[in-house]
């Protein structure tokens, strides 16, 4: 079993900030690239942010200036902090990780359920 558990939505004002984490468990040899993605109503799912094992960061350049992603390997935890909120920025936000079981077998990708971020104006 692999799980991505997402948490830290919720409903914020604009201009607001939130602090999503995710903790990926289960039978994992190591995490390797970590990723937030985003899916607003309607739309489809977009990249946010994604970063390396060893902490190259790559942004959406809507995210570019007010986003960060972090991660903790020792915890197989990936954090996307948010500044300056944005009602555009409501979505339901995932994170990927791309995971290998054993050593040297090929990475897979898994997929958390989602956390829902809403943005009021």
């Amino acid at each position: 079993q692999v799980q991505l558990v997402e948490s830290g939505g919720g409903l914020v004002q604009a201009g607001g900030s939130l602090r999503l984490s995710c903790v990926a468990s289960g039978r994992i040899f190591s995490v390797n690239g970590m990723g937030w993605y985003r899916q607003a109503p309607g739309k489809t799912r977009e990249l946010v942010a994604d970063i390396t094992r060893g902490g190259s960061a790559n942004y959406a350049d809507s995210a570019k200036d007010r986003f960060v992603i972090s991660r903790d390997n020792a915890k197989n935890t990936v954090y996307l902090q948010m500044t300056g909120l944005k009602p555009e920025d409501t979505a339901v936000y995932y994170c990927k990780a791309d995971v290998t079981l054993a050593y040297d077998r090929p990475l897979l990708n898994f997929w958390g359920q989602g956390t829902q971020v809403t943005v009021s104006s």
